[in-house]
């Protein structure tokens, strides 16, 4: 249903002169209300605790030997066509990106697709 901003605007297409007060005013008077969207209640919803991988890097960025120690990360990029989500690898040892992939939604795949992407699949 509309509500009362929508109901004004059409008001003023059709060449009615008002005010949102008014318009707003009548509308609850009426009992007219704009039907809101349905929200998630919080709470939990069920499912596994996320496990904790442990941490093999010990923030040991310094790495000596190429091809050894590979870190990813994964963003999000704001477009005129919604959300783009980005996975990149890159090896510590030259700091280059060795492989990428981008989908518009962030699911297990995206990295894994990146590493597709590393060893030519």
């Amino acid at each position: 249903m509309y509500g009362y901003r929508k109901l004004h605007d059409d008001l003023r297409s059709l060449g009615e002169t008002c005010s949102p007060n008014k318009v707003a005013r009548l509308t609850s008077l009426a009992g007219i209300a704009a039907q809101i969207g349905y929200k998630r209640k919080a709470g939990f919803y069920g499912g596994q605790p996320a496990v904790v991988a442990p941490n093999h890097l010990a923030r040991a960025f310094n790495v000596k030997v190429p091809d050894q120690t590979w870190v990813t990360d994964i963003t999000h990029i704001k477009t005129h066509e919604g959300w783009l989500y980005l996975a990149v690898i890159i090896d510590l040892y030259s700091r280059r990106i060795i492989g990428w992939s981008m989908q518009s939604r962030m699911q297990m795949d995206l990295v894994l697709s990146a590493l597709l992407w590393l060893f030519g699949g």
